[in-house]
């Protein structure tokens, strides 16, 4: 099993937790192998504090990866169009069950010194 580490703004994560954003977007594809993504919360939080399992990757032209995932989205159409502008292809990894980390872990604790600009794969601990 192949896992990445990814950042994502707190608000995100919450949502991602709440179960209100089903999918995350990233501009570019990992490996098609990956099957779970271990959740890093940015500034002010800086820890890792979830995982979820990934269900699916949707991969095709931003107009379409919204139409598809809308509904659970967990953000704006103006918020996609922002981070989407100008490129021709989007992706959606599709959240399936999360795990909520009761203590928070340090990046350390995967091998990572900094966090990623956007995903660093890692191995299972």
């Amino acid at each position: 099993m192949c896992q990445m580490l990814l950042s994502i703004y707190p608000e995100h994560v919450t949502n991602i937790c709440r179960g209100t954003k089903r999918f995350e977007f990233r501009k570019v594809r990992c490996k098609a192998n990956v099957t779970k993504m271990i959740i890093y919360a940015t500034s002010p939080i800086m820890q890792v504090v979830a995982e979820a399992e990934i269900i699916d990757v949707i991969e095709d032209e931003p107009a379409i990866v919204w139409e598809t995932t809308s509904k659970y989205a967990g953000i704006s159409k103006k918020c996609f169009d922002n981070y989407f502008e100008g490129k021709n292809k989007a992706i959606a990894y599709q959240i399936g069950e999360v795990i909520q980390y009761s203590v928070p872990r340090d990046l350390l604790d995967y091998g990572i010194h900094n966090a990623p600009q956007s995903f660093v794969y890692i191995n299972e601990p």
